[in-house]
């Protein structure tokens, strides 16, 4: 029955017609249900992919070795911080696991977790960070061209789009150093900021985006798809399950990551 519950998506009113069971009844088995064993994976070096979800009010952090399809560890937290990535790797290498590498969305200040490894930043989630800043059709011409750029992201390399961040910069410096002052005081903002911070963020994380070419006997992916995909899986089972309790859909969610 929990089996059904979770990966046929059977609502606890479809276990109710198909057993003959009480609502009651039918929560308190599932209630009282255990979760599957968890896959037995030997301890090994691995390259993983961290990435986190908001699932209702809840965020779930998942590393991931596409490598060996396989979650390897996983948590619960308030707010995605340094201090939970680095508590998911430290759970990570008790498990005896070793980490050659990592892949992460780019979000700023995670990849000094692991500084002493190879860290690649997501090139389609460095995509979308642009393209949110800039739209699908930038105004100006500083913005289509800069959109253009990042459109070649997995298909170039980091010298190339060094040097056409490097021209970029050469032509539309004035441009994206325009102030534009508030009426009546001396304070300004920067008038293009969107495209300023985009330009900001392709050239902060410029090192980190073909990592994944300098190291390439580690195999390491050049985006965080693998995970990507286990969010709908997971997200598509859970679709059946909506007004759970927070305990329920913990438990829910474990029995998935266990398999």
């Amino acid at each position: 029955m929990w089996r059904e519950h979770v990966w046929r998506r059977q609502t606890v009113a479809d276990l109710q017609w198909k057993y003959g069971h009480s609502e009651k009844t039918i929560r308190t088995l599932l209630d009282e249900a255990k979760t599957s064993k968890r896959k037995l994976i030997e301890p090994q070096p691995v390259v993983a992919v961290f990435d986190a979800t908001h699932l209702g009010e809840q965020t779930l952090l998942v590393a991931r070795a596409p490598n060996i399809k396989t979650n390897i560890g996983a948590a619960w937290i308030v707010i995605e911080t340094k201090e939970a990535y680095a508590g998911l790797r430290q759970n990570i290498e008790q498990k005896g696991f070793t980490l050659l590498a990592v892949v992460l969305d780019g979000r700023t200040g995670i990849p000094k977790v692991f500084q002493d490894i190879p860290v690649q930043i997501c090139q389609f989630h460095q995509l979308q960070i642009v393209k949110r800043k800039l739209t699908l059709k930038p105004e100006t011409e500083a913005g289509q061209t800069l959109l253009t750029i990042t459109f070649t992201l997995a298909h170039t390399t980091e010298i190339v789009l060094q040097k056409q961040l490097d021209d970029w910069i050469e032509k539309y410096e004035d441009f994206i150093n325009e102030k534009t002052y508030i009426l009546g005081t001396r304070r300004w903002r920067y008038t293009h900021r969107r495209v300023r911070s985009a330009y900001q963020s392709l050239r902060r994380n410029l090192p980190s985006l073909f990592v994944y070419q300098k190291y390439p006997e580690l195999n390491i992916p050049n985006t965080t798809n693998s995970l990507d995909g286990f969010w709908s899986r997971l997200k598509n089972l859970l679709s059946a399950h909506r007004g759970k309790s927070k305990e329920r859909l913990k438990k829910i969610v474990e029995e998935i990551l266990r398999n």
